[in-house]
């Protein structure tokens, strides 16, 4: 799916050849990979902090029995104690891995600014069949493979890709929610065994064109609306733009689920992986979805579900002598941390927990840090300044904390040889036990 219409109609064939193929591979489309980090925060993979031996170039890998290839662009000024996003780009059919390096990964390296490494993985046939799930595997094994060798913030892998390409990493949004914090399939479909239902959410940028004439943009907006539902948004039939406008529209979702927003960007063309408005030099798809890629910046929201409105009789009123309150002085907080070291960096992750009476409508934990430790980047919080006594401030989806409740936060940082745990915890100026 290569988007040069003398090719269209041997391309469209194909596609939907694979669309059947695809099918009996479904069912193989569970779980993650070892080194995944399905936990939902950022965690140091095994590759910070060592000398890497993987540079850019092309390289083979045994995947499902038999032989794969991948091409790697790290930043020029890798740094090993420095956990990096992690972007897969994947080709249109047949394309290849050189053909997305070619093309600056969507336009997305130039955007990047150092801050991410990628990766194109190259498929069989030139195309993203996803027979048995088989490419939803070789994914999972270059991940593991670069995730042991390179430091990578496990928080912030993404996947885009055209047509073909498109299809694969809605697959891989379907197969892997806990691997994936979002994807941006261009000009896609389910073709590659993807979903009809996402079992979690994933963020999600669509991209199609309104006169797509090998993939009708009306599977575009099939496989947006499954994460539209999946991730809690208000459904909509956004705006797209006239025919011979030479124009694009993206529309943000309202109502979804915070940490999660679903874009939708139509634009006025046909089946081309890079489009251009009218009288336009370049692209906008690589600022656009380098945008909505970046703006996560390591925080990542509870994978828990939202509340559900509670059935049954009224809970009753408590009867006996009221609770009573907390002796003056007595600590209105607890808080402890967990680190994980290496040379000369590290992951912290904090636990608050509120022992007051009082919910909060926003909070802080202030700490110390051992001396020689600087927070280099962090997680459900924001942090101020970034060595000696720092301050961590809730991000929107984490501020309200109730009586009994906890939140955890963490960050990344470097040190200087004490990686000991913050001390001297106090929630909202309150010192904590």
């Amino acid at each position: 799916m290569t988007g040069q219409p003398a090719r269209r109609h041997r391309i469209l064939g194909t596609a939907v050849a694979a669309a059947l193929l695809a099918v009996a591979g479904a069912a193989a489309l569970t779980g993650g990979t070892a080194a995944a980090g399905q936990t939902g925060t950022l965690a140091a993979t095994a590759g910070c902090g060592k000398n890497p031996t993987l540079r850019d170039g092309t390289y083979t890998i045994q995947s499902g029995g038999r032989a794969r290839t991948y091409q790697l662009r790290l930043p020029g000024n890798y740094d090993n104690n420095r956990a990096y996003r992690l972007v897969v780009g994947l080709h249109w059919l047949n394309g290849s891995a050189s053909d997305v390096v070619g093309n600056g990964f969507y336009g997305l390296q130039a955007q990047a600014g150092g801050s991410a490494i990628f990766v194109a993985p190259q498929g069989l046939d030139a195309g993203w069949a996803n027979t048995g799930g088989r490419d939803v595997t070789l994914v999972d094994d270059i991940l593991r493979t670069i995730e042991n060798d390179l430091c990578v913030d496990t928080s912030q892998r993404f996947a885009l890709g055209f047509s073909y390409g498109g299809a694969m990493s809605f697959a891989l949004a379907c197969a892997r929610p806990a691997v994936f914090r979002a994807v941006a399939p261009i000009a896609g479909a389910n073709l590659s065994g993807g979903c009809s239902t996402a079992s979690q959410p994933v963020a999600y940028f669509g991209i199609h064109g309104t006169r797509d004439s090998v993939l009708n943009i009306s599977s575009g907006r099939s496989i947006r609306d499954v994460f539209v539902r999946a991730n809690g948004c208000t459904a909509q039939n956004p705006p797209e733009p006239a025919q011979n406008s030479g124009t694009h529209i993206t529309t943000a979702y309202a109502g979804c689920r915070p940490g999660y927003p679903v874009q939708w960007a139509a634009h006025d063309g046909d089946h081309v992986p890079l489009p251009t408005d009218r009288n336009a030099g370049t692209s906008w798809v690589g600022a656009e979805v380098w945008r909505f890629f970046s703006q996560f910046a390591s925080v990542t929201p509870p994978t828990t579900p939202p509340p559900t409105t509670p059935t049954g009789p009224p809970p009753t009123t408590p009867t006996g002598p009221p609770p009573t309150t907390p002796p003056a002085g007595d600590p209105a907080c607890r808080a402890s941390a967990t680190v994980n070291a290496w040379n000369t960096g590290l992951t912290a992750n904090v636990t608050v927990t509120n022992t007051g009476r009082t919910a909060l409508n926003g909070w802080n934990l202030a700490f110390t840090l051992p001396a020689g430790q600087t927070v280099t980047n962090g997680w459900n919080a924001t942090y101020t300044p970034t060595s000696g006594r720092v301050t961590a401030t809730n991000v929107g989806h984490n501020a309200q904390l109730a009586p009994g409740a906890s939140v955890t936060f963490g960050f990344q940082a470097t040190h200087t040889g004490d990686s000991g745990a913050p001390a001297a915890y106090a929630l909202n100026g309150s010192a904590c036990a």
